[in-house]
Parts: C-alpha cells; structure tokens; sequence
C-alpha cells in the first residue's frame, strides 16, 4: 500500500523541496507538491505537511495570510476528518492562525534570527508523529526562525501540558517559548505544528538522523511500512 502525501506551496515557502525529499525518501513515494491557490487536495491523501519558510513575506502577521490561502480550506476540513497535518517552523505558524492549533508564535525574544541546532527533548511518545521515539528522549534538530516563541495563555498552556498534547520541549532556551514549548498536537493528535526542522535531519549527510523517527512513525501508522 503505497503512502499519499501532499506538501503545500505557498508564495515564500523555502523548504518544501526539503520536506518533499523527506517524505519520498522515507516513504518511498513521492508526495503531490500542491500549490496555495489551488483549493482542492489530490484524494486519499494520508498525510499533508506545511513546510517552513515565510510565506507571503510573514507580512501582517507570520502565517496569517497564508492560513487564508484557498487551500487552507481543505487542509482544515480534511484534519477536522482526522487526515494527519504536520507543520514545520511557518507551517506551525500557519497551524496556529488557522486554528487547527492552539497559541500563537511571536517573535523570538532576543529578537533575532535563531539558525542552529538545539536540544530537545520528546515529552509525548504515544502520537502518530512520536511513536519512533522513547519517553523522554533527547534528540538534536535545527531551528531557523525569527518567530518561533510559543505563546498561550496559562489556561491553555495547563490544558496541553495536563492532556499530553506537549509533543516536544527544549532541553535549552532557544527562543522564549512559553516553559519551553517545541512542538503541540490538538486534541486529536492528528495535528502537530514544531518550530524545529525534523526534515533536515533524516540522513547522516545533514549531520544527524533524529528528525528520520518522526516521518518513519507517521508512514508506519498509517500505511504499516
């Protein structure tokens, strides 16, 4: 059973060829590269990423325009059907101005650009996304962002802690994110948005493997490769 994927394009997106190559490489098949304006996704699809960059030149706010993307439409109908939706770095953003995620991310508290890798480390080990990884697992995966601190109220950042909906947290300050937050899942689990980019860690040439386990997890859910 072959495994369908889609990466969406928006204008100023830069690592969709990135994520694409992830996607094909681990999965095998390459996935459908959809373009924003195009307001319906191929069918059947298994899987939809958002990939990082900064769409629409992060104008207004970063994600915002692009959440308003016609296609964004039907990626939000097809998660609320429980089609699994992974955003890196502009597609969490994305994710968040969309509200298929909770919070919002502001710009970074040094109020620079954060390009290096970093700690962190897998607080929910159970998601379609996580299951490669163990418990508590300290993994090394880069950030490239100047708008990557996490930001929810006490009430909601209660509710995500309380229901394991923290997907990763990291091991060092990075940005400001709210107790350190990387990466969320909704209350379904079908929808994770992270700043790091797991993407550029599948193969030992990038410098590390630790991003590999999360799409291994996810074509192993969904299709049993």
């Amino acid at each position: 059973m072959s495994f369908r994927s889609a990466v969406i394009t928006f204008p100023g997106s830069n690592c969709d060829r990135d994520m694409a190559d992830a996607l094909e490489k681990v999965s095998g098949t390459a996935p459908h590269r959809v373009w924003h304006g195009d307001a319906d996704l191929p069918s059947g699809l298994d899987f939809i990423a958002l990939p990082g960059g900064f769409s629409y030149g992060d104008y207004l706010r970063s994600g915002a325009m692009a959440a308003r993307s016609p296609v964004m439409q039907s990626v939000v109908a097809a998660a609320n059907r429980g089609v699994p939706v992974l955003g890196v770095c502009n597609g969490f953003q994305v994710l968040t101005e969309s509200g298929l995620l909770p919070g919002a991310l502001l710009r970074n508290a040094c109020i620079t650009f954060v390009c290096r890798e970093v700690g962190l480390r897998v607080e929910n080990s159970q998601s379609l996304f996580t299951a490669g990884y163990a418990q508590g697992q300290e993994i090394v995966i880069p950030v490239a962002h100047h708008d990557g601190n996490y930001f929810a109220d006490d009430a909601t950042l209660d509710r995500l802690e309380g229901d394991g909906r923290v997907a990763f947290r990291y091991t060092e300050e990075v940005n400001g994110s709210a107790r350190q937050i990387a990466g969320v899942l909704n209350a379904a689990g079908n929808v994770l948005g992270m700043m790091p980019h797991p993407e550029r860690m599948i193969e030992p040439e990038q410098g590390g493997t630790d991003g590999r386990a999360l799409f291994e997890s996810a074509v192993k859910g969904l299709v049993g490769a």
